[in-house]
């Protein structure tokens, strides 16, 4: 069965985790322009990270194309040894290898687009898009999902142009309850999407799972009272950002190289996952910086209302039960009289062991967005006037 014949069966469909991240932390990523080349330079560590997260659970294998569009690949002096097209089809045909493996689906996605930042047109945006969706269709994805857009208005061209298809569309903006960065809200956001041919709607990155929650709910609570019908779906970061403001971790002082004091652990993916599908969100998954073990513990806390437990689950003792296989028999003690219970992992409020951290942080707050001499995008590597513009006014920020 297709996407939409699981939803409307009431299954629970589960995502995979943020490859862009989990990537640049491997070596086969560049932070800064977090484009997936490595679909087509390192195909064995695509394909890996693939088979963990179907392992793990998921049985959605999205394709590897995050920020894969051509004006994108060529921007701000990044230089490729392979094409935009190439790329795509190497990660269509990893998804799909990998799928095949399981019961999953290959989802084709789509992202934000420098032109639009660029006040380009919306022939010029929607030709960008059509340009990628022509490799979905030549690799027959099973769906597609347009991701990772801040504006709304982008978004919904993208939609108009993956609906052309006749595919089922999935939208996801990366907004949390404030909306989005021209203020207009998750209601309203998914209102416009699902009047624009997107069947499921909802959130992925830029904020921690249960703020990505709250906003689901928002888009949710809009589309009922529009007399609108509609599948929801998450897909938040592994981050907590409770200090973050309208455009979320990338506003953070940690972002992207320290923010790994701010992982959510297993145990707090236990209280995601059901949080999301006590609000009625069937499409469940990750973004930056979720990994394997991360999708894993959503595939545990649903396994009920699945019916089965992940493979990986083979490796992982139900609620820690694993630790009194420990070799020293007075650890084993320990751990079966403390640790190899729910209620400890639960109840646990994990210390980060650094003694001058603050809990939160204070976000950078730029706010700037679409239109802005900041965001006018240029194939040229940034240069040293302009980065010193940028640092005199962040002094004074």
């Amino acid at each position: 069965p297709g996407i939409l014949e699981r939803l409307d069966a009431g299954e629970i469909v589960i995502g995979d985790g943020g490859f862009v991240f989990a990537l640049e932390k491997r070596g086969y990523v560049k932070a800064g322009p977090w484009t997936p080349e490595a679909a087509a330079e390192h195909p064995e560590a695509v394909r890996q990270l693939h088979r963990e997260f179907l392992r793990a659970g998921a049985n959605v294998m999205q394709t590897f194309t995050f920020y894969a569009s051509d004006d994108k690949l060529e921007n701000r002096g990044n230089k490729l040894t392979f094409t935009g097209a190439q790329i795509n089809e190497a990660a269509c045909d990893l998804a799909r290898e990998v799928a095949n493996e399981g019961d999953a689906l290959v989802a084709g996605g789509v992202s934000q687009t420098p032109s639009y930042l660029s006040c380009k047109s919306e022939a010029e945006v929607k030709a960008i898009f059509k340009k990628q969706l022509d490799v979905f269709i030549k690799k027959n994805v099973d769906f597609l999902i347009a991701e990772y857009f801040e504006h709304v208005e982008e978004a919904v061209w993208a939609v108009e142009v993956l609906k052309e298809t006749g595919k089922p569309v999935a939208a996801s903006l990366c907004i949390g309850p404030e909306g989005d960065m021209h203020g207009v809200s998750p209601a309203e956001c998914a209102v416009k999407l699902v009047k624009a041919g997107a069947q499921i709607v909802g959130v992925n990155c830029h904020f921690d799972p249960m703020t990505c929650v709250k906003a689901v709910k928002m888009m949710k609570e809009g589309v009922e009272k529009a007399g609108l019908k509609a599948h929801y779906m998450v897909q938040p970061l592994a981050y907590h950002t409770p200090d973050c403001s309208c455009q979320g971790f990338i506003d953070l002082p940690e972002f992207p190289f320290g923010l790994e004091p701010r992982i959510l652990t297993r145990w707090d993916m236990h209280k995601y996952a059901r949080e999301a599908y006590n609000a009625g969100i069937h499409f469940i998954g990750g973004c930056c910086g979720f990994e394997p073990y991360h999708i894993r513990a959503v595939a545990e806390e649903l396994a009920l209302e699945r019916g089965f437990l992940p493979a990986a689950s083979e490796k992982h003792g139900n609620w820690g039960a694993g630790l009194e296989m420990h070799t020293k028999p007075w650890y084993t003690c320990l751990f079966v009289c403390f640790r190899a219970r729910r209620d400890y992992w639960e109840n646990l409020k994990p210390a980060s062991g650094r003694p001058t951290c603050p809990s939160m942080s204070v976000p950078d707050g730029w706010g700037v967005t679409k239109g802005h001499a900041d965001l006018m995008q240029q194939k040229e590597a940034t240069s040293q006037d302009q980065l010193k513009q940028l640092f005199d006014r962040s002094k004074s920020h």
